[in-house]
């Protein structure tokens, strides 16, 4: 998953297929709520439509929320250009390399229940990862291992683009990366690589004995109060879901990508979730508590996570599991036929989410990116969502930071 863009995670192949590419305009008004101020509304209103229009993005949801203060909820344009469906506020959405802020956290829970140490080699817990004798727990966590990133292998993306249906297991994913010698020696530099989130998803499966998709279930979406947030087994996404497109494809024909198979994601960016759930979601995963009050992380383990190093990219840094671009903490996500971004500005005491039902680059780099940046100009401008386009993952399915020939994953 291609999702970090500036970071690279899975990224899938984003495709960016706009009701305007299907000679359908988008919906007339926007479909939700906004309690900010009706000046503010109009011009985000106005802004938003204006880039979807230069992209030709089908649709997109935004929820901006501030501290008990003011809100903007608002869905513009199509989930369904085939139908005509106004995109809404509620509905389903592949999240790509947003997942890895929930497979990171259930590594930290292991760490505050003792059961390893962050600065253990990988070896310690799991045979058959190339140099784990000299590569920690940390550095998998924070993109700096040097593992060889599978969403870039050429073969592997020749094979997902044939058949975006079949089923990958994590060690098919693995034994791609694994054929590569490594990028660089541990802890060198950051590198954005889906391969390390893998590998950590394999980590929660051994120490806690369950599968990845029910130990987030019991120790992270139920604590959290995730309903509507579920790590799929296979191609499933809860109705009613925004359809989402790429011309990651033979030949680039625009393709409806909703029922692709996200396993190759797997813990690096297979996971759906809602407008509201990320809301939710994003104020425990940076303040490390859950809404009853309770721990998610402990004191200790939260802020070494929030520990951003420099990633080389100008305004953009990168914690466990988490990013920080130019103020706004918390991850986005990129795969065929969907981006998103989930993030925190604390300063403002704000929440953003972006969720765009396309990957289709037609020139505009990253829609998420975009429409990221075309919120925060307006509503935080002294801290714009910005993520340079050299930061962002280069694989076709994205499974998140820093861009690929599709699908990155993010």
């Amino acid at each position: 998953m291609r999702s970090f863009r500036a970071l690279p995670a899975m990224a899938a192949a984003s495709v960016l297929l706009t009701a305007l590419c299907a000679g359908q305009a988008p919906a007339s008004a926007p479909q939700g709520r906004a309690d900010v101020d009706a000046a503010t509304a109009e011009r985000l209103d106005d802004a938003i439509t204006a880039a979807m229009e230069k992209a030709d993005i089908p649709g997109v949801s935004v929820g901006l929320w501030f501290d008990g203060r003011s809100s903007y909820e608002r869905s513009f344009g199509v989930s369904d250009t085939a139908a005509g469906t106004p995109m809404k506020t509620d509905l389903f959405t592949r999240i790509g390399s947003v997942t890895k802020t929930f497979t990171v956290t259930g590594v930290l829970q292991l760490v505050d229940e003792g059961r390893l140490r962050l600065d253990d080699p990988v070896s310690k817990y799991l045979d058959g990862v190339p140099g784990g004798d000299r590569i920690t727990i940390r550095q998998l966590a924070d993109m700096r291992s040097g593992l060889f990133n599978y969403t870039e292998d050429k073969a592997w993306l020749a094979a997902f683009q044939a058949d975006p249906t079949r089923a990958w297991t994590p060690q098919e994913l693995l034994d791609i990366a694994f054929k590569h010698p490594a990028e660089f020696p541990p802890g060198a530099r950051w590198e954005y690589s889906n391969t390390n989130t893998v590998v950590l998803g394999l980590l929660v499966e051994k120490l806690s004995g369950q599968s990845l998709s029910a130990y987030l279930r019991e120790h992270v979406l139920d604590p959290v109060g995730l309903d509507d947030t579920a790590f799929p087994t296979g191609p499933e996404i809860p109705s009613p879901y925004a359809h989402g497109y790429t011309d990651f494809t033979p030949g680039g024909k625009v393709a409806d990508a909703s029922l692709w198979n996200p396993s190759w994601g797997w813990a690096a960016g297979a996971m759906t979730s809602t407008l509201d759930d990320l809301r939710t979601w994003v104020p425990a995963l940076t303040g490390g508590k859950l809404p009853d009050g309770g721990r998610l992380l402990k004191p200790a383990t939260q802020a070494d996570r929030m520990r951003a190093l420099p990633t080389g990219h100008p305004g953009v840094g990168y914690g466990l599991g988490i990013a920080d671009i130019n103020g706004w903490v918390g991850h986005n996500g990129e795969l065929p036929g969907y981006e998103t971004i989930a993030a925190r500005l604390a300063q403002d005491g704000a929440v953003l989410v972006v969720i765009v039902n396309s990957d289709i680059d037609k020139g505009t780099g990253s829609l998420s990116t975009l429409i990221g940046k075309t919120v925060t100009e307006i509503a935080t401008p002294e801290h714009p969502w910005s993520l340079p386009a050299a930061a962002q993952p280069n694989t076709p399915p994205d499974a998140t930071p820093p861009a690929p020939p599709k699908p990155s994953g993010s």
